[in-house]
């Protein structure tokens, strides 16, 4: 892969969209210890179920919390995309606004409603029109700053909320577990950044393999929401077409779709998510899908998550998959930063009214 030396890298990836990659464990430390300092009110802790506001990669870290919190915690967190607040929201809900921009039209008008109601209500963002509503209404605001796409600050928009939940007795400490996932990540980049070369870097040699096909991510329990981020990484910065699966219910129906049309079999890679700590018969269900991949003449490709705990099993997936659609991006020669046809759609809907 050619396209990876420096000089290619600074003419594809002007905004550095590789400098954001390396920084993830840095972001991750950060945004810990920031939640960490930042005080919640005690009447936060009198609720019975989380609503977490958001879109796109502003969302994605209440999907990565929910699915972690799953075997630990004794009350729903549920991540709300669109314009509408759900009408189950009470006083005994916390709700979480998650926007990078603090623009975003959908978890604004959700946010507004949320206003009407004796809910509990926290917001998360850089700035913008959220911040200044949580303000004007004596909302707790967590403000970070840092410049990037809002896909490339998922740290900010994850470990917050892990580590309020936490705080407020909804998980156990994952302290030991944030240390841990931070040592995996640093390990993990040195050897899938781009200074290795490609015949020892299975990042790349991943990318290479995608090259020129149709990707589908299959995932499952705590890695089912890192499935979905490993499609919309490469949606946005490889700038193709990938879809994702979630594992047992990809067994009750796409499996029989796989014979046709017969001619995309070829065209179509199959990427398996794995984790040792995924149960026994989600374990089997890997294996005889793959048989069934094999006979319908699919390609598939394991990736394996790196650590003991769940969060470093998740985090170093995320890692991986977000190298691996920036090298997709490159081997396509697309600078991995710009979502175009996302801000034509907002010029038009703005003009639109």
């Amino acid at each position: 892969m050619t396209e990876t030396d420096s000089s290619n890298l600074k003419k594809l990836d002007p905004e550095d969209m590789l400098g954001r990659i390396h920084e993830v464990p840095w972001q991750c430390q950060q945004a810990w210890q920031m939640a960490k300092d930042f005080t919640l009110p005690k009447e936060y802790s009198d609720i019975n179920k989380v609503l977490i506001i958001g879109m796109g990669g502003s969302a994605i870290g209440g999907d990565l919390v929910s699915s972690l919190a799953v075997p630990e915690s004794k009350l729903p967190i549920i991540v709300n995309r669109g314009y509408e607040l759900p009408a189950f929201v009470d006083d005994k809900t916390l709700v979480i606004a998650s926007s990078y921009s603090g623009n975003t039209e959908e978890t604004l008008s959700a946010f507004n409603q949320a206003l009407e109601t004796g809910a509990k209500k926290l917001a998360i963002t850089t700035g913008g029109k959220l911040k200044s509503i949580a303000d004007e209404n004596g909302i707790p605001v967590l403000t970070f700053t840092y410049r990037s796409q809002p896909r490339a600050a998922l740290a900010f928009s994850f470990l917050p909320i892990l580590c309020f939940m936490q705080k407020l007795g909804v998980v156990g400490d994952k302290s030991a577990d944030v240390d841990e996932a931070l040592a995996v990540l640093q390990k993990l980049s040195i050897k899938i950044d781009e200074t290795r070369p490609a015949s020892k870097n299975p990042a790349r040699k991943l990318a290479e393999r995608l090259h020129g096909h149709l990707t589908v991510i299959y995932g499952a329990g705590l890695l089912s929401e890192v499935a979905r981020r490993w499609k919309t990484q490469l949606n946005e910065n490889s700038k193709a077409w990938a879809f994702h699966e979630v594992f047992p219910e990809l067994n009750h129906n796409a499996v029989v779709g796989y014979q046709f049309p017969p001619e995309l079999a070829e065209k179509i890679v199959v990427v398996l998510l794995r984790s040792p700590l995924l149960a026994q018969p989600i374990q089997r269900r890997y294996e005889v899908t793959c048989e069934l991949l094999k006979r319908a003449g699919v390609q598939y490709e394991f990736v394996d998550g790196e650590g003991t705990s769940h969060l470093s099993q998740m985090l170093s997936l995320v890692l991986f998959g977000d190298y691996v659609s920036y090298y997709l991006a490159i081997l396509y020669r697309v600078d991995p930063s710009p979502v175009e046809a996302i801000n034509y759609l907002k010029e038009q809907l703005a003009q639109r009214g």
